[in-house]
């Protein structure tokens, strides 16, 4: 890095130095708080599930996901030897996006979207990738729905028991069970799925539009083992730079998912906007580049990366402010930076998960990992490995992925 980059990031206290063990032990000490029923920064939603020891077999089961403007839904059914087949695979939009629906509504949009699946299983696992409580039954009540989505009537009622009492109405009289939970959760099932005997204990982690984590939390406060959710994004109690406190004001919920607004695919550009017009008020590249990157209203994670796999790919956004190659190399190490840190703080996160496991002494700690921002961004996924390398100590774990991941997961939830 230059000095005059290391320097005007120095000046807007933007921490260069990305190794901060400081931040993993701060989030485990919020988890913790949050376990014992004290006031914390991130939720930690119980689930009061635990993957099942064995892979099903011979069972077939209805999966829905919901969650942002998509709707999908598919039979998955497990064979003789536990490998899963996805059949009847259909998406459509999320109901809700284009106007206010009621609770009826609402649920009976659903019904309409499924009632194809009709008697092809007798249990179902939905994954509603909102802020909710998991019953002890595994339902799901919401406490809030975001991404656009306009149904306030649903918040407060239990998905499951509704979507059942719907569907019981229509003819289906099978429906013995519907699971409800979040990708996150889904990830970590889908990890396990197979591999039992061959990891010591399971982590899901979604670094995509927004962030999240879940791990097995071992026996605390009377109640059991079982899988938590943490909304890692929503923590708040660490150093912010001047752009991350400039987007933060602009932001829809200020004073909200501090940790997102540095890391997820639905912030880094934004964010990358904030530096890119601070260095260029502050003559860190030409006049003219200068002049460009003023007039920029927006910038996407898209737009962004693009320009760090190719930074002189004169088409990109990014590219056509700059005026010579000097300046694209200015350029090109702010947008780095943001990337670089935000594997550091994401390999935070899956440090503080695994510290939580208390496993990773004999056999490994399983981490699945989904989402395009943690899979796609510039060199991202390396440098979280590199971290986490150096941030895991003696604790054993594998970083892996799977196709149909949230799929497969959610289906397995259904069977529990």
């Amino acid at each position: 890095m230059t000095k005059a980059v290391s320097s005007f990031f120095e000046k807007h206290h933007f921490s260069v130095n990305k190794a901060d063990y400081n931040l993993i032990s701060a989030l485990r000490a919020d988890m913790n708080a949050k376990l014992k029923g004290e006031k914390a920064w991130q939720e930690m939603a119980l689930t009061w599930a635990l993957p099942p020891e064995k892979s099903p077999v011979n069972e077939s089961v209805i999966v829905i996901d919901a969650g942002g403007s998509n709707f999908r839904s598919c039979l998955v059914t497990f064979d003789g030897k536990g490998n899963p087949l996805v059949s009847e695979f259909r998406k459509s939009a999320m109901p809700g996006l284009e106007r206010e629906l009621s609770k009826a509504e609402f649920f009976d949009a659903i019904a309409d979207k499924i009632e194809y699946l009709k008697s092809r299983a007798d249990r179902i696992g939905f994954c509603f990738s909102y802020s909710m409580i998991i019953t002890r039954d595994g339902d799901g009540i919401p406490n809030s729905l975001s991404k656009e989505i306009k149904a306030s009537e649903v918040v407060g009622v239990p998905v499951g028991a509704t979507l059942r009492q719907v569907l019981e109405k229509r003819g289906w009289n099978t429906i013995s069970h519907i699971a409800l939970l979040n990708d996150t959760v889904a990830a970590l099932l889908a990890g396990a799925a197979g591999n039992s005997g061959t990891y010591s204990s399971y982590i899901g982690f979604i670094l995509g539009t927004g962030m999240n984590g879940a791990y097995i939390q071992p026996a605390f406060g009377g109640e059991k083992r079982q899988v938590v959710v943490c909304e890692n994004g929503k923590f708040g109690n660490f150093a912010r730079s001047d752009f991350d406190l400039a987007l933060d004001n602009k932001s829809q919920q200020p004073g909200e998912y501090m940790l997102e607004k540095c890391c997820s695919g639905g912030y880094l550009g934004s964010l990358g906007l904030e530096v890119l017009q601070t260095a260029a008020g502050e003559g860190l590249v030409s006049p003219e580049s200068a002049s460009a990157l003023k007039e920029l209203k927006n910038l996407t994670l898209i737009e962004m990366d693009e320009f760090l796999h190719t930074p002189g790919k004169k088409e990109n956004v990014i590219a056509a402010c700059c005026k010579d190659d000097g300046d694209r190399n200015t350029v090109f190490e702010l947008l780095d930076a943001l990337v670089e840190r935000c594997a550091g703080y994401s390999a935070s996160i899956l440090a503080a998960c695994l510290e939580q496991c208390e496993e990773g002494k004999n056999q490994p700690v399983c981490i699945l990992c989904n989402g395009t921002t943690f899979y796609k961004t510039y060199r991202l996924k390396e440098r979280i490995e590199f971290y986490l390398s150096q941030y895991a100590g003696s604790i054993r774990y594998e970083i892996v992925g799977m196709e149909n991941d949230i799929t497969i997961g959610t289906a397995i939830a259904g069977l529990l």
